[in-house]
C-alpha cells in the first residue's frame, strides 16, 4: 500500500492530481474545492494517501495533513458515504470542525457540507459520535486555545478561508484566538468577517 508520496505536482485536474515521484506520474484523487491550498505545478508537494482497493479499481486519496487522512477512513465507516463523497465532505470543513458538529448534533452545520442531507448529517452523528472524540483531543495537545468563546458562523467563515489558503486548522484556530485575545470579548463580536480575516492573517505573519 502506498502511505504517502512526495513529488513534483504535474498536473491539476478537476478532480484528480498528477504527482511525479521519479519520473512516474501518480493520479491521486484530490477535489478541486481543496486545491487552493496546493503548491502551484511544477512545484514539490507531500501528500499522505490513503489507497482504496476495489474489484475493479485501484485508486489513491491525497491529504496534506494526517488529521485529515484519519477522518476519511472514519467516513468511510458511515453506511451510504463512500471515498469520494467523504474527500469532498472534507474540502469543505477541518477534521476539528467536523468532529465538533459531530459532537454536538449540529444538523445545520452538516447538512450545508457538499452531498449531505439530513439523513447522511443524522447518520454521521449516529455512527461516529463515539469515534471522533479524538480529533479535538489530539489538536489540543499541540493548541491549547481550539476552541473560541462565543463560536459562531463568521469564525467557521474565517477558518474556512485560512483553510482554503493552505493554513493548518490548528495555526487558524491559534491565530483567531490570539485576534479574541488582544481585542476583547465585546471588540472581538464586532469584527466583521473581512477585518476579522485581515487581522487574523496579520497574526499569521
Amino acid at each position: 500500500m502506498i502511505a504517502c508520496l512526495r513529488g513534483m505536482l504535474f498536473k491539476k485536474l478537476p478532480e484528480s492530481l498528477i504527482v511525479d515521484v521519479g519520473g512516474v506520474g501518480y493520479e491521486v484523487f484530490f477535489p478541486q474545492s481543496g486545491q487552493a491550498r496546493l503548491p502551484g505545478v511544477g512545484e514539490e508537494v507531500f501528500l499522505h494517501i490513503q489507497t482504496v482497493v476495489r474489484e475493479d479499481a485501484f485508486n489513491l486519496f491525497g491529504f496534506l495533513e494526517p488529521m485529515e487522512k484519519e477522518m476519511f477512513q472514519l467516513l468511510n465507516t458511515v453506511s451510504g458515504i463512500g471515498p469520494k463523497l467523504a474527500m469532498h465532505i472534507l474540502a469543505g470543513i477541518s477534521p476539528a470542525d467536523l468532529a465538533r458538529a459531530i459532537l454536538h448534533d449540529d444538523l445545520a452545520r452538516l447538512t450545508r457540507l457538499p452531498g449531505v442531507g439530513k439523513k447522511t448529517a443524522e447518520r454521521l452523528c449516529l455512527e461516529l459520535k463515539d469515534k471522533v472524540q479524538f480529533v479535538p483531543e489530539a489538536l489540543s495537545a499541540s493548541s491549547p486555545a481550539l476552541t473560541l468563546p462565543g463560536e459562531d458562523e463568521r469564525v467557521h467563515d474565517a477558518i474556512s478561508a485560512l483553510l482554503n489558503l493552505g493554513y493548518p486548522a490548528a495555526r487558524a484556530r491559534e491565530a483567531l484566538a490570539l485576534v479574541r485575545q488582544q481585542a476583547g470579548a465585546e471588540g472581538f463580536a464586532a469584527l466583521q468577517l473581512e477585518e476579522l480575516l485581515r487581522q487574523t492573517l496579520r497574526a499569521l505573519v
